[in-house]
C-alpha cells in the first residue's frame, strides 16, 4: 500500500446529517401529488398554518425571545441604554408646524404643550450621542448600546443620536393595527419586530443597565411602572432610572401622595432621578457605574 495514502486520514466531518436549510430546499422541490400537496406533508417549520395555531403560542413565545437574543449576541451587545418616551413629541423644527396647523383652541393648547416638550427630543438625542461614545471592551463586546422602541419622536431622537456619532443602535418595534414603521436611524441589522408586548418589554429590560424615560403616554407609563415594580420588588437589580421633565412627571403622577398614603415606601421615591439635560443624566449613570464621565 502506498505509504502516503496509508498515513493520510480523512477529515472528520462537522456533521453527518443535512442541515435544516438543505432539507427545506429539498422539501420545496417535492413532485406534486395528492399526498405531497396536502398540508399534512409540509415540514413542521415550513408550515405557517401549523406555527400559527392557537396551541403553538408557547413555541412562538420561545422563538420571539430567542431570535432577539441571538441577534444581539451576534452583534456583540453586552448591555443597553434604554430610551422610553412619547411617539408624539416632535423635534423642535416641527413643533411650530403643529401650532400653525391648529384649528381650535383645544388643538392650539395641545400643540403648544407638545411644542414645549419638544426640547426633550434634543436632550434624548444628545444623551444617546454620549452613551454611544462608551468604548467597546477588549473582547469587542459593547456596553450601553442605545435601544428604543424603534418608532418616531423620542424613539427616533435616541436612534438618531447614536447615528450622529456613527454608532449602531437597536429598535424594538411591534406590530400594531396601524402600521408603525421603524425610524430611519435604527441600525438595519438591529431592527427587530415583536408580536407580543410582554416579550418586547422583557427584552428592553434584560439588557438594560440604564433607562431614560421621557414624557409619554400610556405606553411610556406602562413601561415605567413595570420597571419600577420589578426593582421595588427585588425581581430586578437597581439601575439608574432617569425621568426627564420633572414638571411633567410631577404633574401626571403625584409621587408624594403615593408615599403619604402608605401605598409605597418613602424610600421608593429614591428609585429614580428627575433630569433635564443629557449631561445631568449621564453624570447619574457614570457615577452609578463608576464610568469615565468625560465620555
Amino acid at each position: 500500500m502506498d505509504s502516503k495514502r496509508q498515513n493520510r486520514r480523512p477529515a472528520v466531518p462537522g456533521r453527518v446529517f443535512p442541515d435544516a436549510r438543505q432539507d427545506a430546499a429539498v422539501a420545496r422541490e417535492a413532485k406534486p401529488s395528492p399526498q405531497t400537496t396536502d398540508p399534512a406533508y409540509r415540514l413542521a417549520f415550513q408550515d405557517e398554518d401549523f406555527l400559527l395555531r392557537e396551541d403553538l403560542r408557547p413555541v412562538r413565545f420561545q422563538l420571539e425571545l430567542l431570535k432577539t437574543q441571538l441577534v444581539l449576541d451576534e452583534a456583540g451587545v453586552a448591555s443597553t441604554f434604554v430610551f422610553y418616551g412619547s411617539a408624539r413629541i416632535p423635534e423642535p423644527e416641527r413643533a411650530a408646524m403643529l401650532t400653525e396647523a391648529a384649528r381650535t383652541q383645544d388643538q392650539a393648547r395641545v400643540a403648544g404643550n407638545l411644542a414645549s416638550l419638544s426640547r426633550y427630543y434634543e436632550e434624548a438625542r444628545a444623551l444617546a450621542r454620549i452613551a454611544s461614545g462608551v468604548p467597546a471592551e477588549s473582547d469587542g463586546r459593547r456596553q450601553f448600546v442605545v435601544c428604543s422602541g424603534g418608532g418616531p419622536a423620542i424613539m427616533e431622537a435616541a436612534n438618531r443620536g447614536a447615528a450622529d456619532v456613527g454608532a449602531e443602535s437597536i429598535g424594538l418595534n411591534i406590530v400594531l393595527p396601524h402600521e408603525q414603521s421603524p425610524n430611519p436611524y435604527v441600525t438595519p441589522r438591529l431592527s427587530l419586530r415583536f408580536h407580543y408586548f410582554a416579550l418586547r418589554k422583557m427584552h428592553f429590560l434584560l439588557h438594560a443597565r440604564a433607562v431614560a424615560v421621557f414624557p409619554g403616554g400610556f405606553g411610556t407609563l406602562d413601561e415605567l411602572f413595570e420597571l419600577l415594580t420589578l426593582v421595588q420588588t427585588g425581581k430586578m437589580r437597581p439601575l439608574p432610572i432617569l425621568l426627564y421633565g420633572g414638571e411633567f412627571w410631577r404633574t401626571v403622577v403625584d409621587w408624594q401622595a403615593l408615599a403619604e398614603n402608605g401605598v409605597i415606601s418613602p424610600q421608593d421615591l429614591e428609585l429614580f432621578r428627575f433630569c433635564e439635560t443629557a449631561e445631568e443624566g449621564w453624570r447619574v449613570v457614570s457615577d452609578y457605574w463608576e464610568l469615565d464621565a468625560a465620555v
